[in-house]
């Protein structure tokens, strides 16, 4: 359910408005377990004030696989979930259990669980698993032309001057898992971020960034080589950690069904806690 204000007014007083019917205890839980978005980012804080014109909506209680990974959509070919920031996609030498991909594998054992893409472990967002063969196949088709939309969020140091703009350059990955910039085509793979500036201070910049190619770290790299590394990303070079995490978030995904070919868009809100740097 949703309602765009009429008036400013406290979100709490929006959600009694529109949940008469519910306690302030059972509106307050809402709250907490981040089902309440305004102009769809989660807000968690019952006195916010919201104003006219904003739309406050209220999701339905999220299905927790674990407790851990939100499902965001799921059906006989494919399983979208929201993987929180520290958690692991995949299974490394160093953790094999508490990893997305294992908690599916757990979920929907006997069946086979297939792996389509990744994110860094410190990016949180959406995420898509194959639940069969032919879908597998054809997501990795699908991915590997680049007929899918993936954009994320990013909180970057400093003062973005550019309204919008494009990187491209080519990334490698040395013996010690770090990724690198190379003029060679030869020793990297091309990498190409499209990014815009949503906000910018003095201190930090919001961007949202659509990539059109997927290699690891991408956006993270690009970031640094422009000289505005993600907020929280010591690994490349950011000197700020103001809320304990990198703060990028693969808030859309968007393609069409790999069996059906019916249109799929995935989202999941960004971080409230970006809200309090750019």
């Amino acid at each position: 359910m949703h309602l765009i204000l009429e008036e400013d007014t406290y979100l709490l007083d929006v959600l009694i408005a529109m949940a008469p019917q519910c306690s302030k205890t059972t509106l307050r839980s809402w709250l907490k377990d981040g089902r309440v978005t305004v102009d769809g980012g989660v807000v968690k804080v019952a006195n916010t004030l919201v104003t006219l014109g904003q739309k406050v909506c209220v999701e339905s209680k999220p299905q927790l696989i674990a407790n851990k990974i939100r499902v965001i959509y799921e059906d006989n070919d494919l399983i979208a979930v929201e993987k929180p920031t520290g958690m692991l996609s995949v299974s490394t030498a160093f953790e094999t259990s508490d990893t997305v991909f294992a908690l599916l594998k757990a979920k929907f054992r006997p069946r086979t669980v297939y792996v389509v893409h990744r994110l860094d472990q410190d990016t949180s967002g959406v995420m898509l698993f194959a639940l069969s063969e032919k879908a597998f196949i054809r997501l990795k088709e699908i991915f590997a032309a680049h007929d899918i939309e993936r954009k994320y969020c990013a909180i970057v140091e400093g003062h973005m001057t550019e309204p919008k703009g494009s990187w491209q350059s080519y990334l490698y990955e040395d013996a010690n898992y770090k990724v690198h910039t190379t003029d060679d085509p030869e020793k990297g793979r091309l990498a190409i971020t499209h990014f815009k500036t949503l906000n910018s201070t003095t201190k930090f910049s919001r961007l949202e960034l659509t990539l059109e190619t997927g290699r690891k770290n991408q956006i993270r790299v690009h970031c640094r080589d422009a000289g505005h590394a993600v907020v929280g990303d010591k690994k490349y070079g950011s000197s700020t950690d103001p809320i304990k995490r990198v703060c990028l978030h693969a808030f859309l995904l968007a393609l069409n069904h790999p069996v059906t070919e019916k249109p799929l868009r995935f989202t999941s809100p960004i971080p409230s806690t970006f809200d309090r740097l750019a």
